[in-house]
């Protein structure tokens, strides 16, 4: 006791020393080439006794923010560095046998904290509990506590907790530690409490947070955002974590972690398509560091990882270490330190003069070491060696960051990197930079081999890409190793009639009852069976969400209860939305779920997929899709994709087995679980093929009324109608006049006219009406919950979605949401009176969306904003376009398999023989724009002082450029919003070329800039006029206000859009200011 005592009493002595006086660091503190091991491991062993673990707290193991005195704050992120620094050293330490008690001193100081931290959090274990079914920054666990107690230190009001990349980190390192040898987790309450830590960081990638740097957003307004950095750590802390015995090698089956695969795939998803940015403000940041390379290895492609990397180094070096991002305010000489937010337009303020982090060299020293390169080792330790000092006792101190003062600002600002910076610890950031000491201490182990790539990461986290197929990984491998995997397919009828029938095709297939005892269950029962998975009444924790399992999930097997399980995917689920209707809909989303299966699976055992005939798939015109997809399954390849089909009971060898042994637990408190049941059908009674109608006649699916004439006759009237008309069309038509007038329980003869409704829905979508079944679908509200997760997948993409009719106003989404919240968008944005159909339409459109886009998303390129009233315009047209001079098919009498077909004919980049106004009319209704054309914006906005205009929208060049930067997301969704209130599609288009052009001119011309406010309108508008003189002196056309004749004119060539818009836009620059330019030849002197 007393021993630690005067160790946490030693610093305190020495701590104006210190924090005061630097030196530069002495030769005799540098490693000796004939130095013994033991020597070199106790100068080791001083260093992190002096600079970290003195300030380690006895009671909860936690390190302070600031090694004075006075500071009682611990953040988990800094403490958990520290902690691995401790465990770096002991590793070391295990290579010599008489260590003198030191190993166990540091593997415990390193248990101390992960236990110390894993103390705080269970005490907030209501705000995991309330983080899980509301992800929000007023729910979610802290990330600051007190250093002595454990307790809070700061309301959601007062800090930024929300920082998903501290509890994965945690995650992360409990594991690796675990891993070699540590015990850190002591009974099944912690278990069950590290699970539901698992169940938040799953949904790492639809909860925007604050951020490694605690800011949020790069304007620093307390707003969050989706980090890369945050969605890699959460990554790379599932895949550690997956399957993961929480008692190492003593540990029993209730001691396991379980992960959704789904969920995992879905982070792996969002980080790729948002790296090289790290947000929608940051266009790059060091933050990226720790999770592309040490400690969490995130990225699975070498060239993405490439690409980061530069990036940072690219943007972000300097000679005394690496900014955080550019324009961070953080401690320069003109932030604002007693105000917390920033002001609109500050942001210009920082530009060049931003804090130098050293800790960032010390990253790339680390990842040099292991990745092998020791060019990039040596090259950041001469980088780091003249910005290091050392303390009195001849330890290496590492400054937090860099300044630059106040007198050397204006300089610095005019020419970047002429001043001299200053170190911060002699500053009020305290004495010792904890987390630097640390990651350094770390970084010299692997420089001076002490220590290898593989102690401080038992679990592979990277494996050097030759090693890659002898390493033992766990699901997700690193590196392009080509996924070619073979889906084993078990074919199951539902009933044995169908069975008898599908043989006489040569399809062979098993009922449920033949499967037995292997039981098949619908994913729901699964999630039902999930429910169970940590819950904890001590606690207060109710265990795993109910979310859906997805496509990876369903392809194991799985023991439960001593029953083997197996799940057939969510496609086959029978919805409420008539979707399902769709046969050939059905089959599309099976290849889909194929392709998807063999891009994501990287498990041992194979992917087993469970088909599921029933008998309502083979009725009528539906029957010869399936055989064809069935005789496919048989051939072993359906859509590019290696399939092999078997019995269910031989194909279970190769599969991948998950026990679900918690469910022993509570064993008393299990519900019953229902297993798909065979249908019990007469036994020599034939399946009816043609149980429904063929495709009907376009003339079917007309209405006989009018509906106008309708509205105004009496109610006696149209209920007698409704009753006599056969036609489904009609009686959703006049149920829809009904439903307005008298409520959805005015009863026509013995049903309300809800249930009327229901009955004409389900009518229709048996003989495929699908303007009836819109329509009904679109008055009863129906709603296709599986919209949430394509809009999640749509925004994991990185584009913003928006709902609502066209030319009307529209709801922008760029988080996920709730399906209750879609639907109340839905309902109130885009099903006007008279126009309801529409609110089921865009349903189908954001779900075919989704899947394309997972699979395609080369098609949505130059798309930012997925407007999807603007491509049901685009759809429109399409159909007009093919019409020609004949009346153009109405949208909604289309099979939803049709509308997916129309959309992916839509999306095709090239529209070959259209003429010019119908390529502009497609490419302005999906919003798309060339490559670089923010970029050019910018370049734009720099030489117009005063901004530009269009449709009524300003977009002003201040405070713009002072906020944000050239290359940032946020920029582009700005000038996204800025042409959003343009009517005509072919408009819009035209103002996108006009863009291009003055953005040439003005590049080719350095010397002008506009004078006042462009009025991009009015560009179009001269360029118009100067037209139609052209057309009318050389073809004798009289003017006219109609601008078709201009929107059907080619861009390029002689007398092509592009030549009207340049002339407009010349006039319009020379009527402003010229600026000097010293190399000017007209200029004299």
């Amino acid at each position: 006791m007393a021993a630690s005592v005067a160790a946490s009493a030693r610093p305190h002595r020495k701590e104006h020393r210190l924090g005061s006086i630097y030196e530069p660091l002495k030769l005799s503190s540098l490693q000796r080439e004939d130095e013994p091991l033991w020597e070199k491991l106790d100068r080791y062993y001083n260093a992190v006794k002096t600079t970290i673990l003195n300030y380690q707290s006895p009671t909860t193991g936690l390190f302070p923010v600031k090694t004075c005195p006075t500071c009682k704050e611990a953040k988990v992120r800094d403490s958990l560095y520290c902690a691995a620094s401790a465990w770096a050293l002991s590793m070391a330490y295990r290579r010599i046998d008489d260590d003198m008690g030191r190993t166990h001193e540091l593997e415990h100081s390193a248990i101390k904290c992960m236990r110390g931290i894993l103390y705080c959090y269970m005490r907030q274990a209501d705000k995991v509990e309330q983080f899980k079914q509301d992800p929000s920054p007023s729910k979610c666990l802290h990330s600051v506590f007190d250093v002595v107690t454990g307790d809070e230190v700061h309301s959601y009001s007062d800090y930024h907790h929300l920082q998903i990349d501290a509890v994965s980190l945690f995650l992360l390192y409990l594991v690796e530690m675990i891993c070699s040898g540590l015990q850190i987790i002591y009974n099944t309450d912690e278990v069950s409490f590290i699970q539901n830590l698992v169940f938040c960081v799953e949904r790492a990638y639809r909860v925007p947070d604050y951020g490694m740097w605690e800011r949020g957003s790069k304007y620093n307004n307390g707003s969050t955002e989706l980090h890369s950095s945050s969605v890699g750590l959460a990554k790379a802390a599932l895949e550690a974590i997956n399957g993961f015995n929480l008692f190492g090698n003593q540990g029993c089956s209730w001691s396991v972690i379980f992960v959704d695969l789904d969920a995992h795939n879905r982070n792996r998803q969002t980080l790729s398509s948002l790296l090289p940015r790290e947000s929608r403000s940051h266009n790059t940041d060091a933050a990226l560091l720790p999770t592309i390379s040490y400690p969490a290895f995130a990225v699975d492609d070498d060239a993405l990882y490439s690409q980061t990397l530069d990036k940072i180094v690219r943007k972000l070096r300097g000679k005394y270490g690496f900014k955080r991002f550019l324009r961070d305010g953080y401690r320069t000489a003109n932030e604002d330190k007693d105000r917390r937010f920033y002001k609109p337009a500050e942001m210009k303020l920082f530009d060049g003069i931003e804090c130098e982090f050293p800790i960032f060299f010390i990253y790339m020293m680390i990842d040099g070491v292991f990745r092998g390169n020791s060019a990039q080792v040596k090259e950041y330790q001469d980088l780091l060696q003249p910005i290091i000092f050392q303390s009195y006792e001849g330890h290496a101190v590492i400054p937090k960051y860099y300044y630059v003062p106040a007198d050397f600002v204006e300089a610095e600002q005019n020419k970047h990197g002429s001043q001299k910076r200053f170190p911060s610890n002699s500053g009020r950031d305290g004495m010792v930079f904890l987390c630097g000491q640390a990651l350094y201490n770390i970084a010299k182990l692997l420089v001076d081999e002490l220590i290898s790539p593989k102690d401080i990461d038992p679990i592979h986290r990277y494996v050097p890409h030759q090693d890659q197929r002898n390493v033992s990984m766990r699901y997700s491998n690193q590196g392009p190793i080509e996924n070619d995997v073979v889906i084993h397919v078990a074919l199951i009828a539902e009933s044995q009639r169908l069975q008898v029938f599908l043989n006489t095709y040569g399809i062979q297939t098993q009922t449920p009852q033949q499967v037995e005892p292997i039981q098949i269950w619908p994913q729901k029962e699964l999630v039902k069976a999930y429910r169970f998975l940590a819950v904890n009444e001590k606690l207060g924790l109710s265990g795993r969400p109910e979310r859906p399992v997805g496509c990876i999930g369903t392809c194991k097997i799985y023991r439960i209860l001593g029953k083997t399980v197996v799940c057939y995917p969510i496609v086959f689920d029978l919805s409420d939305f008539y979707l399902s209707q769709d046969v050939m809909l059905l089959i599309d989303d099976i290849k889909n779920a194929l392709q998807f299966i063999k891009q994501c699976w990287k498990m041992q055992g194979r992917p087993l997929f469970l088909v599921l005939i029933r008998e309502d798939n083979i009725k009528g015109s539906r029957f010869n899709p399936v055989l064809d997809m069935l005789a496919s399954f048989k051939k072993g390849n359906i859509g590019g994709v290696k399939v092999h089909v078997d019995r269910l009971q031989t194909l279970i060898s190769g599969a991948v087995v998950e026990q679900l042994d918690f469910l022993r637990v509570n064993e008393a408190e299990i519900p019953e679980f229902k297993s798909f049941e065979e249908l019990e059908l007469p036994k020599h009674s034939k399946v009816k093929r043609q149980m429904s109608t063929p495709n009907v006649s376009e003339l079917e699916q007309q209405p006989e009324i009018n509906v106008e004439e309708w509205l105004l006759k009496p109610t006696h009237e149209i209920v007698q109608k409704f009753h006599d008309c056969n036609c489904l069309a009609s009686q959703a038509q006049l149920a829809v006049i009904l439903l307005r007038r008298e409520g959805p329980d005015f009863l026509a003869k013995d049903e309300n006219l809800r249930d009327e409704l229901e009955r004409i829905y389900r009518r229709a979508g048996s003989r495929k009406l699908w303007l009836a079944v819109r329509q009904a679908a679109a008055i009863i509200k129906k709603f296709a919950s599986t919209i949430a997760p394509h809009i999640t997948t749509i925004l994991v993409h990185g584009k913003q979605v928006t709902l609502g009719l066209f030319g009307q106003e529209e709801e922008v989404i760029s988080n996920p949401l709730s399906p209750g919240v879609i639907q109340g968008i839905i309902y109130s944005r885009c099903a006007p009176q008279g126009g309801e159909r529409e609110a089921v339409l865009q349903q189908e459109l954001v779900i075919h969306i989704g899947w394309i886009i997972s699979n395609n998303p080369e098609l949505f390129s130059g798309m930012l904003k997925i407007r999807v009233g603007w491509i049901v315009q685009a759809m429109k047209q399409e159909l007009k376009i093919r019409a020609g001079d004949m009346p153009a098919q109405d949208i909604y009498q289309l099979s939803p398999s049709d509308i997916k077909q129309l959309l992916l004919d839509v999306l095709q980049p090239q529209h070959t023989g259209r003429s010019w106004l119908n390529k502009r009319q497609i490419d302005g209704s999906l919003n798309r724009t060339p490559l670089g054309f923010y970029d050019r914006v910018w370049q734009i906005l720099e030489r117009t002082p005063k901004g530009f205009m269009v449709a009524g929208t300003h977009l002003p060049q201040q405070p713009t450029l002072s906020d944000m930067t050239m290359y940032e997301m946020n920029f582009s969704l700005l000038v996204e919003d800025t042409l959003k209130n343009i009517i005509l599609p072919e408009n819009r288009q035209i103002i996108v070329e006009l863009l291009m052009v003055v953005s040439v001119v003005l590049e080719r011309n350095p010397e002008l800039e506009f004078g006042d406010k462009v009025d991009l309108d009015g560009l179009v508008k001269e360029a118009f006029n100067d037209f139609q003189q052209d057309r009318a002196h050389s073809e004798g056309i009289e003017k006219q206000n109609d601008m078709e004749a201009f929107y059907n004119t080619p861009a390029v060539g002689k007398r092509g859009t592009s030549s009207y818009l340049t002339k407009a836009v010349m006039i319009l620059l020379l009527q402003g200011d010229f600026k000097a330019c010293k190399d000017d030849p007209c200029s004299v002197s």
